[in-house]
């Protein structure tokens, strides 16, 4: 079946993905993308996230030796909105309002972490302590935005490479606290919830154990971490990274389980980077359990990455046409991808 089109079931979103292994042979005389720069320096003036350096919005970075994290001067949420998150009734409905032409407010916080203050320093070229120190520092951050009382959803997330539409080339991440739950975490928490309640069991626990059996998409596991292909991946070359232990935030993680995230993130960054012997690009995110005062039993901490490439450094996945106004569809079968990251060393192409 594999070799044929067919449709794969993403349980955590209740969506499929069409699965066209034959296309991968088509030629190609779409976009080509450039290579990403390699030459970065260690510290550049002009930028506004490096040590010292005056930042867009006019604040002065500090002399940071480590992780910074500020709250951005171009945030997309903004704390002082209205708390009003009602949507019209029926018998509310006036001139002005209408059931169909409903919105609510939303309040929240956006945060930057810089990963240290090397401006050339990606973390798969970082060492596994001072990756140790991002996961604090998102795991501090995270746990800072919760304490809000309208912060109901924190998203981890990190686009690296202008492909991505990263505006700086400055490793970071960013961390977006919201009021309400946004609409992929909200898709997985109704599909987690209902397994739970059918099963006992977590969805992620029990998916993740049935990988293990077939281990066919697995790229490699530590004590508590695998990283894999998900069966219904959407991107060339996506990647889980799914926690063995049932936890549902960054915040539960113990040390060891730090030191493991560490060792699972700059193995998949370093496939990434060797793939094809350039700094990968990708949006990486983790997914939280809401922080809503209520216990989450079902969810189980994961994070997602979707890198864009898909033949080469210069060939890239465009999600378009069909994509779009349809349902997403791969060319590669995510077996394939799988078999080609595991193929990969673990030391980064520089240092060979």
């Amino acid at each position: 079946m594999f070799d044929t089109p067919h449709r794969r079931f993403n349980p955590l979103t209740g969506e499929s993905v069409l699965v066209s292994p034959h296309r991968a042979k088509r030629p190609w005389q779409g976009q080509v993308e450039k290579t990403p720069l390699e030459n970065l320096p260690q510290y550049d003036p002009t930028c506004y996230l490096c040590p010292r350096n005056e930042r867009a919005g006019g604040l002065k970075n500090p002399d940071y030796e480590s992780t910074f994290a500020f709250d951005n001067d171009f945030a997309a949420l903004l704390s002082d909105q209205p708390a009003e998150h009602i949507i019209p009734q029926r018998s509310e409905v006036d001139a002005s309002d209408h059931p169909l032409l409903a919105s609510v407010s939303e309040r929240g916080l956006c945060r930057v972490v810089c990963f240290s203050p090397r401006h050339d320093l990606t973390l798969p070229e970082m060492d596994s302590p001072s990756i140790e120190k991002v996961i604090a520092t998102w795991t501090e951050q995270t746990v800072d935005l919760s304490k809000k009382d309208f912060i109901h959803y924190v998203q981890v997330f990190e686009n690296k490479g202008a492909i991505m539409g990263c505006s700086n080339p400055h490793p970071h991440s960013q961390i977006w606290g919201t009021e309400l739950i946004p609409n992929e975490p909200a898709k997985e928490l109704e599909r987690q919830k209902a397994y739970f309640s059918a099963n006992g069991r977590t969805l992620l626990s029990d998916y993740l154990a049935e990988e293990h059996k077939r281990n066919q998409r697995i790229l490699f596991t530590n004590a508590h971490f695998t990283a894999l292909v998900p069966y219904w991946a959407v991107w060339p070359f996506e990647v889980m990274v799914i926690a063995h232990r049932n936890i549902s935030s960054l915040s539960e993680l113990t040390s060891g389980e730090v030191s493991a995230l560490a060792d699972m993130y700059k193995r998949v960054t370093t496939c990434y980077d060797n793939l094809f012997e350039i700094s990968f690009p990708y949006s990486m995110g983790f997914h939280q359990a809401p922080f809503d005062g209520q216990p989450h039993p079902e969810w189980t901490l994961h994070m997602h990455f979707y890198p864009p490439l898909l033949r080469s450094a210069t060939v890239r996945k465009f999600m378009v046409g069909y994509e779009m106004l349809a349902m997403p569809q791969r060319d590669i079968t995510p077996e394939s991808a799988a078999d080609r990251l595991r193929s990969l060393s673990d030391i980064h192409y520089k240092l060979k």
